[in-house]
Parts: C-alpha cells; sequence; structure tokens
C-alpha cells in the first residue's frame, strides 16, 4: 500500500526488497543517510570512518532484513546497528570511556524543528567548527543521548532501547548534556546543522552501498 502522496510505504519497501528488487534498497538508504551519519559522528569517527561504518551498517541490514520485525520502526533498527557497529569499532581501537556524572533530570526540549521529514532537502553548508568541537568535547554518553534525542528526533523510550539505559536515565543525560552545550547550541544553529550529511555525500555513498547489496 502507498501512502497519501503516492510513494511506497517503508514496509512495502522492505517487502519488495525481499522479493527480489533490490535497488529499492536505495530509497532506505538515500532515506536514512544522515541519521547514521550523525550517530557515527558522535562517537568522534571522522567523515571517511563513519562513511566506512554507514556501508557495513546498511550491507548488515540489507543481509538481515528477515529479522526485520516491524513492532519497531526500520529508523530504530538500522540506528541500533549502526550504534553496534560503532561501539565494536571504538572498542577495537581501544578509546578511553567518558566518566558518567549524575545530573538532575529535566527533559525540556532544546529544539522545536521537525525531525519526521526525511526526505527533506538538507541546506549545503558548512558547520560551525565551535558548535562541532562543543559537542565532541562532551562525553559520549551525553553525546549519544543528545544525538539520538535532539537531532535525530528518536522518543526517549526508543533512545533508552537503543542505548540499554533507563528512560529515566536517557532525560537525566540528556540535561546534563544540554547544560554543557547551551551557550554554543543556542547561536543560531539548528539540529540539522550539527554533524550535517551534506547531498554531495548522499549519492556516492548510495552508490557504494547498493554495489554491494547488488554483489550479495
Amino acid at each position: 500500500m502507498t501512502n497519501a502522496s503516492g510513494e511506497l510505504t517503508e514496509k512495502e519497501i522492505i517487502q519488495r526488497v525481499q522479493k527480489g528488487e533490490k535497488q529499492l534498497y536505495s530509497v532506505l538508504v538515500k532515506r536514512y543517510n544522515a541519521y547514521l551519519y550523525k550517530v557515527g559522528r558522535s562517537y568522534n569517527f571522522n567523515h571517511a570512518d563513519t562513511e566506512d561504518l554507514m556501508q557495513e551498517t546498511y550491507i548488515d541490514a540489507f543481509k538481515n532484513l528477515s529479522q526485520f520485525e516491524s513492532r519497531s520502526s526500520f529508523k530504530t533498527w538500522i540506528i541500533k546497528i549502526m550504534i553496534h557497529n560503532c561501539y565494536r569499532k571504538k572498542t577495537r581501537l581501544s578509546y578511553k570511556n567518558e566518566i558518567d556524572q549524575e545530573p538532575e533530570e529535566n527533559d525540556t526540549p532544546m529544539f522545536a524543528s521537525d525531525n519526521n521529514n526525511t526526505n527533506r532537502i538538507i541546506q549545503n553548508h558548512e558547520l560551525h567548527n565551535t558548535i562541532e568541537n562543543a559537542l565532541l568535547k562532551i562525553p559520549l554518553d551525553y553525546r549519544m543521548v543528545f544525538t539520538l534525542r535532539e537531532v535525530n528526533g528518536i522518543n526517549v523510550a526508543e533512545t533508552a532501547h537503543l542505548l540499554n539505559i533507563s528512560e529515566a536515565n536517557v532525560k537525566v543525560r540528556l540535561n546534563r548534556a544540554k547544560t554543557l552545550l547551551q551557550v554554543e547550541i543556542n547561536k543560531a544553529y539548528s539540529a540539522e546543522e550539527i554533524f550535517e550529511f551534506n547531498l554531495i555525500h548522499c549519492h556516492p555513498l548510495t552508490e557504494g552501498v547498493m554495489k554491494n547489496v547488488h554483489s550479495l
């Protein structure tokens, strides 16, 4: 069944891909490139390493499409795979774990941006170094919660599921992240500008994923 705009639904795309229409997988790749990119950059990987992890994640997801259950969204499912791959790479490279703290709980939204329109054209402009550097300096636990909640628009329950923490802890960590970033983030930069995955990168990465998909 198609949606009101005549586009294929996510469920229909997955079903048709599983039946052999591999090219349709590129629709999902383009749809979630920006989300996966922000996750990878939040783990402090550079652009090239993040793209490698995205490729790995898309191939892992393709190979395991039969295991996808519609009880959760494909967005949540593939982000969880990306987080797993980032964590595994981080562990292999012996990254130092960040120290957790215990801030007070406050889940007041920092942004009012609409993260649901995943097909929106991303503005082509540079990310301000001050904002990026400030986000990369805060502990990983807070950085990941902030990225999932405020940048990728994942709700509290899904964020807790993705990170294997309680919903209360999500709110606590988010508040601490906001405290650390409030001054920088309020300098006229929207959520979409943080770790921006420009359209100039989307097409080459999608082509790379689909080349591997067609070889499977």
